[in-house]
């Protein structure tokens, strides 16, 4: 379950959903965000392996995403809290690359 959101959330740099599974996604986002910045083929092996080797999700990842973070050592994501779901009043947040 937090694989295929971690999977959404590089895919579509954002997603909504419940406070607890973005709190749950971000430790693993940050991580391969992380790994993605070195660029070696170490790197892609890892992603690769976290990721069901989805090759596309891994190139976005090396190519679009790590590149904006050069700089950065760490904080790369944030979790936005928002107003509560209608049907069952469960908190919402959304994650999303900073």
């Amino acid at each position: 379950m937090v694989r295929n959101l971690v999977l959404s959330v590089i895919l579509y740099e954002k997603v909504t959903t419940t406070i607890t599974k973005a709190k749950a996604a971000l430790p693993m986002l940050e991580r391969l965000t992380h790994r993605a910045k070195t660029g070696d083929l170490a790197a892609k092996h890892y992603l690769m392996q976290r990721l069901f080797n989805n090759e596309l999700l891994v190139k976005k990842l090396i190519k679009e995403i790590a590149p904006r973070y050069a700089k950065k050592t760490g904080g790369y994501l944030r979790v936005i809290k928002l107003k509560p779901r209608v049907g069952d009043n469960a908190a919402l947040a959304r994650i999303e690359y900073v």
